[in-house]
Order: structure tokens, then C-alpha cells, then sequence
């Protein structure tokens, strides 16, 4: 079964959760969960669930004591001080301290060939009609699951928020995640760069990269054997290369890195 995560307390979250329900034809299952109607359907053989929390999506830890899914994608707005409008995807968890919920030090499974179909879906709306710009985001923020889980993410202020054009792409690529897989793909780690790297996005746009988890430059630092580790082992499908945004690394943390990635035994490239 996938789930699909929406919460009364996200303005985004409900438009896009409204848009899969009213263009995919779900019913309601008779149940509710947080006092909410349970939403479902199948698509070609596969069980998709929809469930609205009263809490925030990042706060609520416990979703895997109610549910055994095999994927989990939330909806959810995005906030960015630029307020650049934007639709995102990425991986929920976190590197370091658990500041905006999760577990400490504790990743969630990345599905990245999912959240590749979902950024292509995402790029297909975006353009003139829909002006908006298109990214991966690091991991972070909670929940922290052991089951493969995904953000996507409509931003990066009130007025997208509303924006039902918008909620309705995203409600298209949620679809697109679930029953549209990439081929042929190479999946990836990626380190370096910005909280929103566009080196990594391009190339998952133009080529047949999909990246899973992506540590951004501020948290370069904390890289060590263990946490990239995590990073291969909580990744759903095989990681085949690390790839660096080399000039977006502090010089002062290439040398370590290096070493670290080299021991892991997988291929690295720099970008």
C-alpha cells in the first residue's frame, strides 16, 4: 500500500490532497484517521491510501505505529525566505539534530527513482504557463522513517500556498511518482551545494540520474563513515555513484570527504 499524507494545518497540503482526489476518482473508505475521511483507490494493482493528520506533517513521528506502507509521499507547503515560488521533492530526516521533528542523526529510505518521476512531472507543468522553478531539496526535517518516504513540496509563500494551478501539478506528479517508474536510471547520492541544488536537479532532468539523500555544503562538516552509510543503506534502490558538487564543498572539507567516499567503494563523480 502507498500512503499519501496531507494535514489541515498545511493550506498547500489540503489544495493538492482536494486535486488527487477530485481528478483521480478516490472514494471514501468509510474510516477515518486524526477525525479525517480515508481516501482510496488502486492503481494497476497497487493500493493508494490518503490520510489527513490534524498536527504538522514533520511532527508527527508516529505514523508507522497506524500504517505499514511501502511508500509514504506528503504533501506539503514549502517556505523559503527568497519566497521564490517553487516545486520541490526530496527525502524526509535528519543529518544532525533533529531541530524540525524526526529522530536525531536518523534518515528516512529515499525512493529516488520516485521522486525522479516526480520532479520530470513537476518540470512537464512548470514554464511559462506555471512560473515556477523546479528543484530537489536536501534531506531533512522529520518524520524519520524506516520505510521509504518523500516530500513534495509546493512554495515558498502564502500565495503559491493557494495557488491551485500549482496544487494541481503537484497532484499530477504525486500520481506520476506512484505509477510511472524512470528506466535505465542511475541512482545517486549527492553532497555539496545549496539547500536547493540546481547541478543535481539538472541532472536528473536531462539524464538518467536519480538522486536519493543530498547533503548540502553547511553540513559537509558532519560527514563521516557512518552517516554515509546510512545515506547508501537508506536508499530503496542500489546507489551506483556519489556524486560532488565540487566547488560547492568548503576547501577545507574536500580532503576528509574524499577519503570517506573512497572507502564506501562506490564511483564518484564531480560536478
Amino acid at each position: 500500500m502507498i500512503l499519501v499524507v496531507a494535514s489541515t494545518k498545511d493550506t498547500a497540503s489540503m489544495n493538492i490532497r482536494q486535486k488527487i482526489i477530485m481528478n483521480y476518482g478516490f472514494e471514501r473508505s468509510g474510516e477515518k484517521f486524526h477525525d479525517n475521511n480515508i481516501y482510496y483507490k488502486t492503481f494497476g494493482g497497487t493500493a493508494v491510501t490518503i490520510v489527513t493528520l490534524k498536527e504538522e506533517l514533520i511532527l508527527f513521528q508516529e505514523i508507522e505505529d497506524f500504517f505499514t506502507p511501502q511508500l509514504s509521499i506528503y504533501l506539503s507547503r514549502h517556505s523559503s525566505r527568497s519566497g521564490r515560488p517553487t516545486l520541490s521533492v526530496h527525502t524526509p530526516g535528519n543529518f544532525d539534530t533533529a531541530e524540525k521533528g524526526g529522530l536525531n542523526g536518523k534518515v528516512s529510505i529515499a525512493p529516488a527513482n520516485m521522486m525522479k518521476s516526480a520532479l520530470l512531472e513537476m518540470n512537464r507543468y512548470a514554464g511559462a504557463s506555471l512560473p515556477y522553478e523546479v528543484s530537489y531539496e536536501c534531506t531533512h526535517h522529520g518524520p524519520s522513517l524506516d520505510t521509504p518516504a518523500m516530500f513534495i513540496e509546493l512554495g515558498s509563500s502564502e500565495t503559491d500556498w493557494k495557488d491551485i494551478r500549482a496544487a494541481e501539478a503537484l497532484a499530477h506528479a504525486t500520481i506520476t511518482a506512484i505509477s510511472k517508474t524512470p528506466e535505465d536510471s542511475i541512482v545517486a547520492v549527492g553532497i555539496g551545494g545549496p539547500h536547493y541544488n540546481q547541478k543535481f536537479t539538472r541532472m536528473a532532468l536531462a539524464g538518467p540520474y536519480a538522486f536519493g539523500h543530498i547533503i548540502p555544503k553547511y553540513l559537509v562538516s558532519k560527514v563521516d563513515s557512518p552517516l554515509l552509510t546510512q545515506c547508501l543503506e537508506r536508499t530503496l534502490e542500489r546507489v551506483e555513484v556519489i556524486v560532488l558538487d565540487w566547488k560547492g564543498i568548503k576547501s577545507t572539507d574536500k580532503k576528509t570527504l574524499v577519503e570517506i567516499v573512497e572507502k564506501a567503494g562506490i564511483n564518484i563523480e564531480k560536478v
